[in-house]
């Protein structure tokens, strides 16, 4: 058992660093699409992996939404499951992802962001597994040999105020409701009185991740797609008449709030796939209907959902390829499963709104998971 142990740790650190080694040696040169901005990255450790995308800020960039991706990258490393394996995976992976933002994009380390996500701390205070936290952030700072970078580990109330910040554009900041889908947690909110000091937090203990973790453990031994559809749906109802209706009911939205925006990994694949014409679009409008519609071929018809039908009604050659590219890109990251799940909980969220408050208009954000490093250098740069 030992043995196994030893070659199950190497094998994930083998694959970890053959991820890293492909990111470095991918395409380093960066080019900005604003005349006068500056080049941010941002790293973070979440409940899937680490994730690093490096952004030019433009000026205004909070009035105007002034920002551009211009690298995203990620590693897989499942780092809540909290053992020395995935321990070392992340490890490696965040280490290999600031050497690519420091040597090879050649950012300056005081214009690198390193945090830790709000749904790890969540995850790590339920299974009371913090010291694996401080333990990651005591080893990066040594592998760096950078004893007094800042590693933020941030709470849930941070993580969302910083994201409705970077994501929303001030024009719209007090009538958005930002809901954030992560893989471990949903968080949000909105500003009540018009100003940025109040924010209202909106929160769930269920992300992406988790829901399909919790319908692949209701499974049991029926590991097929009817059994895990039906499981799904006994978690997402569970997950609805606990937390979701009264979370919404007590948000308080609907007075000021009349858009509905959605970020996170499951906004950005559901925007890509049912909109692959609209590529170059950062927000895309939806209806629940239309998502609801969506849902149901991804249990009855996914294998139906390839890339070239998705992209069938693009007529291009250019355009077309794009989306291909980027189709075949959040398949990658999400299989049918993990789809479902996403989805299923962005449906019961959406439900509410939509039932509750009829004249809601609902916006996926596809870049959302770079909203925080805008926020982040905002308050760095006050500082």
């Amino acid at each position: 058992m030992l043995m196994f142990s030893t070659y199950l740790r190497l094998c994930v650190l083998l694959i970890t660093s053959l991820q890293v080694s492909l990111l470095s040696s991918a395409q380093n040169k960066l080019t900005p699409k604003y005349s006068n901005s500056t080049i941010y990255t941002g790293i973070e450790v979440g409940s899937k992996g680490v994730k690093m995308s490096v952004i030019e800020i433009g000026k205004n960039a909070q009035s105007t939404g002034a920002f551009n991706i211009l690298k995203d990258s990620s590693v897989n490393t499942d780092f809540i499951s909290f053992s020395e394996p995935t321990f070392q995976a992340t490890l490696t992976g965040l280490c290999g992802l600031y050497t690519t933002a420091t040597k090879e994009y050649k950012i300056p380390a005081k214009r690198v962001f390193t945090v830790i996500s709000s749904g790890v701390k969540m995850q790590a205070e339920k299974d009371s597994k913090f010291a694996w936290i401080n333990s990651l952030i005591d080893s990066f700072r040594i592998k760096i040999n950078e004893p007094n970078r800042t590693v933020e580990v941030v709470d849930v109330l941070k993580e969302a105020l910083f994201s409705h910040l970077g994501i929303v554009p001030e024009t719209r900041r007090f009538t958005t409701f930002l809901i954030d889908i992560g893989s471990g947690n949903t968080k949000g909110g909105f500003f009540p009185y018009g100003n940025t000091t109040d924010f209202k937090l909106f929160q769930l203990n269920w992300g992406t991740k988790s829901t399909a973790n919790a319908t692949e453990k209701n499974c049991a031994d029926d590991k097929s797609l009817p059994n895990y559809n039906k499981q799904l749906y006994r978690v997402l109802s569970g997950a609805e008449n606990s937390e979701i209706i009264y979370a919404v009911n007590s948000s308080g939205a609907y007075p000021v709030s009349d858009n509905i925006a959605i970020s996170g990994g499951i906004a950005w694949a559901l925007a890509t796939l049912t909109h692959p014409e609209l590529l170059d679009n950062s927000v895309i409008s939806v209806s629940f209907d239309e998502i609801l519609k969506f849902s149901e071929k991804l249990f009855k018809n996914y294998a139906g959902l390839t890339p070239e039908f998705l992209a069938g009604n693009i007529n291009r050659g250019d355009e077309k390829a794009a989306a291909i590219k980027e189709i075949k890109r959040v398949q990658q990251v999400f299989d049918q499963k993990a789809m479902m799940a996403g989805t299923g909980l962005l449906l019961k969220i959406m439900r509410q709104f939509a039932s509750a408050f009829e004249s809601k208009q609902f916006y996926l954000v596809k870049n959302g998971q770079v909203g925080w490093v805008s926020a982040y250098v905002d308050q760095a740069v006050e500082k």
